[in-house]
């Protein structure tokens, strides 16, 4: 069975692998190497129900991820309690295109609907979607200050940000409980937000593992990214975004293997 890891001091447990469902809501404007189809709801229940079998309890998605969170409420109606749902608010794509709304009342709304969408009435993570500017998102917009009163409300359990710099990933969990960052084989430029969370008892997911499908180069690749990353002080969990069961699969092998 998979490890799972604490997520901060919030009292949620997640395991090392969380399943990313970009995929199950979204073909368009995405940078994967190849182009896939959107699987119809029996073969996304079917991937979920794997993905549970396997032992992983963590699902991240967002509003920018198309249809994904609406799917996610129908295919988990039954099966609340028996995950992690981490979502975002900050980043929309509409008719094609990326666009970022941060201000106080939009972030309030994006919750808001996310838990209609979500079909549940709390969410156990909500992040900030960067993007890219973190410190001004953080100090200028107030946005996280938005997740943690929502948090203080009991509508939402976890708070943190998606960011894409160092500083704003240390300014974030300085203001919340979690950052997403990316670190891989080929990227380690935001090591210090890791060893900033391994020193304050802050979690790290990891995005961005295989480089969106890029560094997938085969077995070994993968093995050394999961002996790298899951035995990285500090990082929590691994966001793997697929719709391939043998993919999934896989990842879940290798990362027993890098922490049996």
């Amino acid at each position: 069975m998979l490890q799972k890891r604490a997520l901060a001091q919030t009292g949620i447990d997640v395991s090392v692998i969380g399943l990313g469902t970009v995929k199950l809501g979204r073909n368009e404007g995405v940078k994967y190497p190849q182009g896939f189809a959107i699987p119809d709801d029996a073969t996304a229940h079917d991937l979920l129900a794997l993905a549970q079998m396997l032992g992983i309890n963590l699902i991240d998605t967002a509003p920018a991820y198309g249809s994904s969170e609406e799917r996610l409420g129908y295919l988990l109606s039954k099966q609340r309690q028996q995950w992690i749902i981490c979502t975002k608010a900050g980043e929309e794509f509409e008719r094609g295109q990326s666009h970022y709304n941060f201000r106080p009342e939009h972030i309030r709304l994006s919750v808001e609907r996310s838990l209609k969408r979500l079909r549940t009435d709390y969410l156990d993570i909500v992040l900030i979607h960067s993007d890219g500017n973190d410190i001004d998102i953080i100090n200028n917009f107030g946005a996280l200050d938005v997740l943690n009163d929502l948090k203080r409300q009991g509508l939402v359990r976890a708070t943190g940000m998606s960011t894409k710099t160092v500083d704003g990933g240390i300014l974030a969990v300085q203001h919340g409980d979690i950052v997403m960052a990316t670190h891989n084989l080929d990227y380690q430029d935001e090591q210090a937000v890791i060893d900033f969370c391994a020193q304050n008892n802050k979690a790290v997911f990891v995005k961005k593992a295989f480089g969106s499908g890029h560094l997938f180069n085969g077995e070994d690749a993968l093995q050394r990214t999961m002996d790298l990353l899951l035995n990285t002080k500090g990082v929590t969990s691994i966001i793997a975004g697929t719709i391939n069961p043998k993919h999934l699969r896989e990842n879940v092998d290798a990362a027993l293997k890098a922490v049996p």
